[in-house]
């Protein structure tokens, strides 16, 4: 794992420089302004470039650097193409290329926690992975019992490098205020650092797809690999066959690509109201069209523990938003912390933002697609103090749920999949037909 920098003295300079070239560069901004340079452009000069110096420093890293660069990229429309466009690739290239551990480690790793009789569980298995992350990597293996089975080993020291970073990046906080002045960077952190010591438990993660597994089986819509065994590094689960949704998405018919549309949709409505939990993790290498039609949904490391289901709040503010009140909804929007009391919001710019996120419950059927993304995210990609999603505050409780519907918005354009979503948010959402012209008797099941 020789391009994951571990030690700490190594990480701790990479991310040192993030503070050392901001102070150069606010020290340019206020050269420029003595030459004669307005305020606004100088302001925005810095923050571009500071946003620029962030997400260099955060692609080159992975661990807890990673998790937040992905967590900011839900800000992604407020940043200019030509910073979020290398972002977001140099975040895919380390997520897709991350090198295999050397086989002597992984059957160390075995060892430790199996013991050191641990092929002794197994008829057999593959010592190539199938699939390698920033954590863990997958191996395929046959359970002594005959069952085929995913073998989840974690990387050893991945811990200590995740949670260090934390550390380090909580003393950055007046950086992330310069790009994104009504972010509440530290409770971000926090909850980041929270779920990621959930992840690195597979004993949490066991627990979650379990959770998963039991009230999805026999579903007519949805399978999850149930857990067969589990330790604080492995983890061994049933194996699960299928068309990997990235291949849909680029192969699929249109038929395919939109019932898998209106799978993902409900998957992520309907779990908070069935199991407590949200998948927080929503990208399409974690999930599979099986051949009878199901979505089967993989990895189960990050989950948003929401066992009343979704704020009611989420779905009250939706209807009112659908019925144009936007005082209302922005007075909500207070309430639940997302505009902090000190900033004050254009109503129609907040409008423009939150549109993408609404408009697909307003009507009875909706298409996705990239143009549509395209034109959405045209109206916020400045970089101007006023800009809507940068004086936006993401409350803690609402943090995963974001980045949840962010990623998953993503991933339907990418389908270009149309179908009745609205159907599902009444179905599952609370809050969001307490309106009476809304009836939800008659909704389809499948």
């Amino acid at each position: 794992m020789s391009d994951l920098p571990r030690r700490a003295v190594t990480r701790s300079a990479k991310l040192a420089t993030l503070p050392i070239s901001f102070a150069g560069r606010t020290a340019l901004g206020i050269g420029k302004r003595i030459g004669g340079k307005s305020a606004e452009i100088v302001a925005q000069e810095i923050q571009q470039r500071t946003a620029e110096q962030i997400f260099k420093v955060l692609g080159e890293l992975k661990g807890g650097a990673m998790k937040l660069g992905q967590a900011l990229s839900i800000f992604e429309a407020a940043l200019p193409p030509e910073i979020a466009g290398p972002y977001r690739a140099t975040l895919t290239k380390l997520q897709d290329a991350a090198p295999p551990l050397p086989v002597a480690t992984v059957h160390k790793v075995l060892a430790e926690q199996l013991g050191d009789d641990w092929r002794e569980n197994f008829i057999s298995f593959e010592d190539q992975p199938t699939a390698a992350a920033s954590i863990g990597q997958v191996h395929r293996a046959v359970w002594h019992d005959g069952r085929d089975v995913a073998v989840k080993v974690q990387y050893p020291g991945a811990g200590k490098a995740l949670l260090g970073d934390f550390t380090q990046l909580a003393r950055l906080g007046k950086l992330f205020g310069v790009m994104l002045p009504g972010l509440d960077i530290k409770a971000v952190l926090a909850e980041l650092r929270e779920r990621i010591a959930e992840e690195l438990d597979y004993f949490h993660e066991a627990e979650a797809q379990h959770a998963f597994a039991q009230e999805f089986h026999g579903d007519p819509d949805f399978q999850v690999p149930d857990v067969i065994a589990a330790n604080e590094m492995v983890l061994v689960t049933e194996w699960m066959d299928g068309t990997p949704l990235s291949r849909i998405i680029t192969d699929g018919t249109k038929e395919q690509r939109d019932r898998a549309g209106l799978l993902l949709v409900r998957f992520l409505f309907c779990s908070p109201a069935r199991v407590g939990m949200l998948h927080a993790d929503p990208h399409p290498g974690n999930f599979r069209m099986l051949e009878d039609g199901r979505l089967g949904v993989l990895d189960f490391g990050a989950v948003n523990r929401l066992p009343e289901g979704y704020p009611k709040a989420f779905g009250k503010l939706t209807r009112i938003f659908n019925h144009g009140d936007m005082e209302t909804v922005m007075n909500g929007l207070r309430d639940e912390g997302f505009i902090r009391p000190h900033i004050e919001i254009d109503a129609d710019a907040l409008r423009a933002f939150l549109a993408p996120y609404v408009e697909p419950t307003a009507v009875e059927e909706f298409t996705f697609s990239r143009e549509w993304l395209q034109a959405q995210a045209a109206s916020v990609t400045d970089l101007r103090p006023t800009n809507v999603v940068r004086q936006l505050n993401l409350p803690v409780s609402y943090v995963l749920i974001h980045r949840v519907h962010a990623a998953g918005i993503g991933v339907l354009c990418q389908l270009g999949a149309t179908a009745r979503f609205r159907d599902e948010v009444i179905r599952w959402v609370p809050g969001f037909a307490d309106d009476p012209d809304q009836a939800t008797d008659s909704l389809p099941v499948s």
